[in-house]
């Protein structure tokens, strides 16, 4: 497994309880934040995954 793939989910993660942070506290600013740092999880956790598919049709 990639190591982008497992920074992505725990990016995803953390972004998601960011999100969910800003929405119970108000603060659209913290929530706007953790909506981005959860979509640039998803980009990094796709990065590996085709990282992963490649190095796996290279064998």
């Amino acid at each position: 497994m990639d190591k982008d793939r497992i920074e992505g989910a725990a990016r995803t993660v953390k972004g998601s309880i960011k999100e969910a942070a800003g929405k119970l506290t108000g603060d659209t600013k913290t929530e706007a934040e953790g909506r981005g740092e959860k979509a640039a999880g998803k980009v990094q956790n796709s990065i590996g995954g085709a990282k992963d598919a490649l190095r796996d049709a290279l064998k």
